[in-house]
């Protein structure tokens, strides 16, 4: 059994990696042609923990610019190409039916061949691409992931479940097998109609920006009724309830990133696609703004001695080098926006991606990629 992976980005190649070192042989197509020639020379730069080793330690590995050479030499082909946001929330699937559209020009049998979309797409997608794959004897199926940036290949590993849209038939075997293989955790598999399960994609992550934002209500509410000391102390109490929990239950920054964001919306413009015009999604996306504005004039407030600010990263998570939907970016160009003065620090591949920005709008207001020389108020969560 031979697995494609078309689509060799940051979750693409860790988990053609993962299926590598599970035994499988993996063919992956990028359409970079410098990337693809250093994935073969298993040389690549990246922030990622564990990838530089098991490309090193790989054997089974192999990467090319063509797709059409992934779909007609691979038995199971997964796809993980980007799916941007549009203006309305939805994703874009071109990407996807561009694969879709390589399928049905191949010039190969495809017959008995499984494509398997990994990356996020729109309840009804899938649906669609089967529509298009039928009559070649294909059968589609959704299995996204849930991931973070920063920590995929351990998030692959130990997935507190799998979540699996598409027909019952052989691949569903092959699936269990290879999430037995991949997984350190017991895998937790859940089958479901293809929409059914692109729904659970969005609606587990919109679930999240919700308890997300629910925490930092409770610690807005507790810091102006003077209780800020307390906000931690209380949050541990309210996640001890089993029927709450702790995992996201902390005060601090926004929701951000590249995935957290856009399926909270992704999910708001299904269900007012649907007719459902008060829905969380919205809501919660309303929260997560308010709540930005509140930690800029809290931390304006709590710095009594008019210090400058401090910050020791912007990324949205610590150690990626991701600027997407960035919180702590956000409230860095807030204090700047405000007239404050701000030092900014981070690695080296998230400075280089701002410093000329900031510094060509903001002069002497910022300094970027040095530690401070005088007192600070450092912004910390």
């Amino acid at each position: 059994m031979k697995i494609g992976v078309i689509g060799a980005g940051r979750l693409g190649i860790c988990f053609a990696l993962l299926c590598e070192k599970a035994g499988y042989t993996v063919l992956v197509s990028d359409i970079r042609e410098e990337y693809v020639r250093d994935l073969n020379l298993k040389n690549i730069i990246t922030n990622e923990p564990q990838v530089s080793d098991l490309l090193r330690a790989s054997s089974r590995l192999r990467a090319t610019t063509d797709n059409k050479e992934v779909i007609r030499e691979c038995d199971i082909i997964y796809t993980l190409v980007a799916t941007p946001s549009l203006p309305d929330g939805s994703y874009d699937v071109s990407s996807v039916w561009n694969v879709v559209t390589e399928f049905q020009e191949v010039d190969f049998p495809v017959n008995g061949k499984s494509f398997i979309v990994g990356c996020t797409t729109n309840p009804g997608d899938c649906d669609n691409f089967q529509k298009q794959l039928s009559d070649l004897g294909v059968d589609v199926f959704y299995n996204p992931e849930f991931i973070a940036q920063g920590s995929i290949i351990k998030d692959l590993q130990y997935a507190d479940m799998v979540l699996v849209g598409g027909p019952v038939s052989n691949t569903r075997q092959f699936i269990d097998t290879l999430y037995q293989k991949i997984q350190i955790s017991t895998p937790k598999i859940n089958y479901m109609s293809t929409t059914a399960a692109e729904l659970v994609k969005l609606a587990v992550n919109c679930y999240l920006t919700t308890k997300i934002s629910y925490a930092n209500m409770v610690g807005e509410v507790m810091s102006i009724a003077g209780l800020e000391d307390e906000i931690e102390v209380v949050l541990k109490a309210i996640g001890e309830d089993s029927r709450v929990g702790s995992k996201y239950l902390k005060y601090g920054f926004g929701f951000g990133g590249p995935c957290l964001p856009r399926d909270n919306r992704s999910f708001a413009a299904y269900a007012k696609k649907l007719g459902l015009q008060f829905n969380i999604g919205s809501t919660t996306d309303d929260v997560n703004e308010a709540h930005a504005s509140f930690l800029k004039e809290n931390f304006i407030a709590k710095n009594v001695n008019n210090l400058p600010f401090a910050f020791d990263y912007i990324s949205y998570k610590k150690g990626t080098d991701i600027l997407t939907e960035s919180q702590q970016y956000r409230l860095c160009l807030d204090l700047l926006d405000a007239g404050h003065k701000v030092y900014v620090n981070d690695v080296p591949p998230v400075l280089s991606q701002v410093k000329e920005y900031l510094v060509e709008k903001y002069g002497d207001n910022v300094v970027v990629g040095s530690l401070p020389g005088e007192e600070v108020f450092w912004i910390k969560l």
